[in-house]
């Protein structure tokens, strides 16, 4: 699978509009109708279509930058869904729809059958996960509603089998055309059928469970795998487990949407993992051997002579392992030196012998910094 950015020649910070621009004036340079036999045309066609279809998709889009072509490889989400060849591109909208105005002259418009195959729409859920979960993956269940065909009278609108017959408003098309008045002439457009809803047919007597639909709502329950190091707002496509296809046409797509809780301890920046360590007056002082907690356990570290509050420290490769390369990140934890209180009556004079011992300015940073203050009144 071709980078869909590159196919369509735009920038990764591309606006929809620009893509739609793009698209509507690449896809009408190579349509099979201006290049007939021309099979580099219709491969370049097909090409551009399935990029369109990523990228002007909010969900897709982010799905492809997060996880690449490997969100729409095995078993992974349809980049061209809804793509049923030259003629087809049934989600596109008004931009397919502009180009074949241009194509076709502007005022004819091709009418789409309505017995013929259709895909199923995409369903979308929220799943919230812990933080553990996110970094380690699991598997989670998930409760969904999706349309199905109608057990009743299976698919055909009919109660106890009556059949479909064709709608005598818009005569099987499924289409009607509107007339109206405006300054420049009389408009024809072309809509939905009010009477069939675009199926061409109706039925006499609607079957009691669907009303005439044919369709039903099916609650089904779906395991989910949470591959490990999976962030806020990842989205997880699952293919053909949306709405099912009406008149034979596939399903649509099932896309889980994660966001991961906060932990106690931890703070998450992409791949890595920061938190602050509390270390005692002593230690930083004089140095100490402390237990480090990681997500893996706790290892040990050394904390060298002197450490100030603020210190930060990197053990690398302990942070969450990227999902696309499987790299781990780091982990960073910034020291923090807590100042003992509640000293008795000897650890108080033996802290202010110390501080004797140590002169008025303690350190060197303590000099500079008065004398910082003192040029700003001087």
């Amino acid at each position: 699978m071709k980078d869909p950015y590159e196919v369509l020649g735009v920038g990764r910070e591309a606006t929809l509009e620009e893509i739609k621009k793009t698209y509507r004036r690449q896809a009408k340079s190579c349509h099979p109708d201006l290049h007939p036999g021309d099979e580099q045309a219709a491969e370049r066609f097909k090409e551009v279509g399935e990029a369109y279809s990523i990228l002007s998709d909010e969900e897709k889009r982010k799905m492809y930058d997060t996880y690449g072509a490997a969100a729409f490889e095995n078993g992974g989400a349809n980049p061209g869904a809804g793509f049923g060849g030259f003629g087809g591109f049934g989600g596109f909208g008004d931009v397919f729809g502009d180009i074949f105005g241009d194509l076709l002259g502007g005022g004819r418009q091709r009418r789409r059958d309505p017995n013929a195959p259709r895909s199923g729409a995409d369903v979308r859920v929220e799943l919230d996960l812990t933080f553990k979960e996110a970094v380690f993956g699991c598997k989670k269940e998930i409760t969904l509603t999706r349309d199905v065909q109608c057990s009743h009278c299976h698919g055909t609108g009919g109660a106890n089998g009556a059949p479909r017959k064709t709608c005598p408003t818009c005569g099987g098309s499924g289409v009607v055309n509107r007339q109206t008045n405006s300054p420049f002439g009389r408009i024809v457009n072309t809509v939905t059928c009010p009477t069939c809803e675009g199926r061409g047919s109706v039925v006499e007597t609607p079957c009691h469970e669907c009303h005439g639909t044919g369709r039903e709502n099916q609650q089904v329950r779906i395991s989910v795998n949470i591959p490990a190091g999976v962030d806020e707002g990842n989205i997880l496509p699952m293919r053909s487990q949306g709405h099912e296809g009406v008149n034979g046409g596939p399903n649509g797509d099932l896309y889980v949407v994660l966001h991961v809780g906060q932990h106690e301890i931890f703070h998450r920046k992409g791949s890595d993992i920061y938190f602050e360590l509390p270390i005692s007056f002593v230690q930083a002082t004089l140095g100490d051997q402390v237990e480090v907690p990681t997500l893996s356990g706790t290892k040990e570290f050394t904390i060298p002579e002197g450490t100030q509050t603020g210190a930060r420290f990197t053990l690398r490769g302990e942070g969450v392992q990227n999902v696309r390369t499987k790299r781990k990140g780091d982990l960073v934890f910034t020291v923090r030196v807590e100042t003992p209180k509640n000293l008795n009556a000897e650890q108080k004079k033996a802290l202010k012998e110390f501080g004797k011992t140590m002169g008025q300015h303690t350190t060197e940073r303590h000099r500079n910094f008065f004398d910082k203050v003192k040029d700003l009144f001087d």
